[in-house]
Formats: structure tokens, sequence, C-alpha cells
């Protein structure tokens, strides 16, 4: 396996504006590629921006629901033209490219929070869609399920991750490690003291690399045209997100970062052979895991909310197959007679 220097962006889109912030995206990705960097990840929901505005306006405040409306006109499809620009920019810098999207469905008024990865020929490898929106967030963007909980192959390991506070749900976890993970990129919005000390705790508890990402954004960066803009941001000194973007170790060591209060990019050498040799002291999915007494079930089909009476679902692909792979669910004390180790992905009925 090869060595690569990691990227972790931390920057300010531009807010609920796409296309303004596609094009800084393309060129920050540039930047980063130009340092050396062979993967280059972004913050959570970064084309157009975290809709920071979840946290202060009322539920029924006339403001969000045109901050919805302007979030839903700015949300990205997949594919289309925002993707294939983010392609060429991850092709043009010879990169892994991972980017934090607010994704619209195309059949529906639905966004939800997606992370994309793409490859450095230019080729969309998947996306993340964040199992269960924090809070306030719940306004703005669906569920993801299971058929996303994906990771993918590269020269420098196992690819894919969580997004905020989705690292604090266990069996999440449990799912992306069960799929050899060498590489986690941590997505979030989290400005906490403690958010730096989860990312040491995943990357020790999965030896794993960890990439923690976070936007830099004031109220300043809030154009006057925006519903609300007086009412509910303020200038400078009112910060959003001050960042806290870091890469941790396998063994839990800080090795860049944390970045906090301005814009910049916080670089990492990443070695998965090393991540991969330290498992012979933990691997919490093979040889310091207990398949006899513990089972992770995953639910890992593609939920619609209409299918024919033949099974097909309109304009969609059917359900995935199982994963070999044992992933996300319920854990299960099972007694009595020892099987194997196992995981099972279960499809919905």
């Amino acid at each position: 396996m090869e060595k690569v220097i990691a990227a972790a962006v931390q920057a300010a889109p531009v807010f609920l504006d796409r296309e303004a912030t596609v094009d800084k995206s393309v060129r920050l990705i540039g930047e980063a590629a130009s340092n050396g960097a062979g993967l280059v990840v972004f913050p959570e929901t970064f084309i157009p921006t975290y809709p920071d505005w979840v946290w202060r306006a009322g539920v029924w405040d006339e403001a969000s629901e045109q901050l919805y409306g302007r979030l839903l006109e700015n949300a990205v499809e997949v594919p289309s033209p925002v993707t294939e620009a983010l392609g060429r920019a991850a092709r043009r810098a010879r990169a892994y490219v991972s980017m934090g999207i607010n994704e619209r469905d195309r059949n529906g008024g639905t966004v939800y929070n997606t992370q994309l990865y793409f490859s450095p020929d230019g080729a969309l490898l998947g996306k993340h869609r964040k199992l269960m929106p924090t809070g306030g967030e719940r306004l703005v963007w669906g569920y993801g399920d299971g058929s996303t909980l994906v990771a993918f192959d590269t020269p420098f390991g196992r690819l894919g991750g969580l997004t905020c506070w989705e690292n604090y749900m266990p069996l999440a976890r449990y799912a992306m490690y069960a799929q050899g993970i060498d590489v986690w990129c941590a997505p979030t919005w989290d400005n906490s003291d403690v958010w730096v000390s989860t990312l040491r705790h995943i990357a020790k508890e999965g030896r794993v690399y960890v990439i923690g990402v976070t936007p830099c954004l004031r109220g300043s960066d809030v154009p006057a045209d925006i519903p609300g803009r007086d009412r509910l941001w303020g200038g400078e000194d009112d910060w959003m997100s001050k960042g806290n973007s870091a890469i941790v170790g396998p063994e839990g060591e800080v090795l860049a970062g944390p970045l906090i209060g301005e814009e910049g990019i916080v670089y990492a050498e990443i070695d998965p052979a090393h991540a991969r040799a330290v498992r012979y002291q933990f691997d919490p999915v093979g040889h310091y895991s207990r398949p006899d007494v513990f089972q992770l079930v995953v639910q890992s089909g593609e939920h619609r909310p209409a299918v024919s009476a033949d099974g097909r679902q309109g304009g969609s692909r059917q359900p995935r197959r199982p994963m070999a792979a044992p992933s996300e669910g319920t854990i299960r004390a099972k007694r009595g007679r020892i099987s194997p180790a196992r995981a099972e992905r279960r499809e919905p009925r």
C-alpha cells in the first residue's frame, strides 16, 4: 500500500450560493494538490453551507421557511453539473476528494446531509448520507439509510467515514470498522473542546487515521439579501463555526491541528501499513471481537417510499444484495451454541 498526504480543508463556503461555493472548492482542491495532497477532505454540507439558522430561528419562523427554500434551490442533485465539476477538479488534482454537500432529492423536496467521494480519475465513487440529523438539523435534513454505509478501496487503504455526531453512534462506527476501513473522514460542525478527543478515540479504537474537518464561518459571511440576515446574525464577532480541523494517527496521536479561528488547510502523511500493523494490539472486528457473544446486523437495503407490486422501485434500482462484510444494525446477546464469526446485513421487508 502507498502512503498519502491528507488535507483537511477548513474554509468558509459562499453562504447559500452553490455555484460560487463550487468555484471556491475547485480552487481549494487545486491548492491542496499543489502542496502534495492526494486526499482532500471538506467539511459537512460545505456546498452551499451548513444551515446554521436551525439553531437561531424558531421552528415556524417565517425566515426558516424562506431559508429552507433558498437551501433547496442551491442544494446539489447527484449526479449533476456540480458533481461533474468536482470530478474534473479531482482529476486535475490527481487526488481523492471527499466533499460535503446538501443533496436534493431529485423526486421530492427533501435535502440530505451527504458526503461525496471522488477518485483521481474524476469518477464519483459513491456517497454517504448522514443517518441521524441532530436536534434542529431535523428541520432541514432527511434521514439516510444503511445503503450508504460504504467504504472504498484506494492505494492507501480503505476510505470512508461518518458525519458529525454519527461518530458518537457505536454501532455505526462498528459498521465501518467491519468494512476494513483504514482512513476515516469525520466532517463536522462541532466546535467543542471535546471533539478532538472524539477524533482521537475513534482513531485508537479503530486503529485508523482520522481526518476531522470543520468549516470556519462568521455572521459577517452571511450576505445582506439572506432572509432574516440582520435579526439572526451579527458581524465579525458572531462565530457560527471557529473551525476545529485536525488529523489523528491510528494510536490516537494528533498529527496536525487543531486549526481554530482561521481558514486554512491542515496536512499530514498517512501510512496505511502502520494503521494495520498496530492492530496487533487491538482489532475491534478481528482478534479483539467476540462474535460468539455479540452480533451486528445491518439493514443495508435502500428504502423507498413507493415500490411497485412486482418489486421494482419506480425510477430506482432494487435494494442491494447483502454485503459480505459485517456492518451496522443491532447487537444481540447470544446464549448457548457458539456460531462462527459472522455478521448479517438484512434487507427491508
